[in-house]
């Protein structure tokens, strides 16, 4: 019979070669992959779609919970949270993690870990558990985690020009790049920062320190002329939210 699979996902050498050793030793999971940050975790964690991901907290670029946060939905991982520290305990219980290991790792812990990880139920929205377990002021978007070339990169909010609607995902302008991420604008439009983002259409959503102008259009609506040259259109709908941010 086909064993579950597990990842291992630290930013510590000597750290994954524990788990490694461990996982070995208890004998009931296949070692799927291991991953050394963040951004390899998600890619890892997409390719490899483990049934256990053993996840450190603190890590550099993105944490543990910032791996959840980006994975897609259809991702069910159960999570065993590894970390030096204590202080993420209880959060880690509120996104539904099978168990919280401290470092280092007790052998007797660490085989108790498995057997919920074995016993625990699927459980769906990972992602959604870890916003909801942040405050409120965490809960803004300060980047976004988009694919480029097979690789995981970050873009920091302050570089997106205007996101565009694309069905129950947003495109991402960055330049002359496009990045596709999950998640309507409505969605995206309660995450990023009020004062640097706002709604201009039903499909557009804009950065405003990348306008340089407003020009009239038609019938009450407005063109929004970016730095880039870019054309945008603001619709009388959406012209009142803008009050004293374009003026009147």
């Amino acid at each position: 019979m086909t064993k579950p699979t597990a990842l291992i996902v630290d930013d510590e050498p000597h750290a994954r070669a524990k788990l490694r050793r461990l996982l070995e030793q208890d004998g009931r999971m296949d070692i799927a992959g291991e991953a050394r940050d963040g951004l390899e975790a998600v890619a890892a964690l997409e390719t490899v779609r483990p049934h256990t991901v053993f996840l450190d907290v603190q890590m550099p670029g993105l944490d543990g919970f910032g791996v959840l946060d980006a994975l897609d939905p259809t991702l069910t991982p159960h999570v065993v949270f590894v970390t030096a520290h204590d202080a993420h305990a209880l959060r880690a219980f509120d996104v539904h993690a099978v168990d919280y290991l401290l470092k280092p790792v007790d052998p007797d812990r660490f085989v108790e870990a498995v057997d919920r990880a074995l016993e625990a139920p699927r459980r769906g929205g990972l992602a959604r558990s870890v916003r909801a377990s942040l405050p409120p002021e965490r809960q803004i978007v300060e980047r976004f985690l988009v694919r480029v070339r097979g690789r995981m990169i970050l873009v920091p909010v302050e570089r997106v020009e205007y996101i565009s609607a694309a069905g129950n995902y947003a495109e991402l302008h960055v330049g002359k790049e496009v990045h596709l991420v999950r998640g309507t604008l409505q969605e995206l439009e309660d995450r990023l920062p009020e004062m640097r983002f706002r709604r201009i259409h039903r499909s557009t959503i804009v950065n405003l320190d990348h306008v340089q102008e407003l020009q009239p259009w038609s019938h009450g609506d407005l063109t929004v002329v970016l730095r880039s040259g870019t054309e945008l259109r603001l619709s009388r709908r959406y012209r009142e939210r803008l009050h004293g941010v374009f003026g009147p």
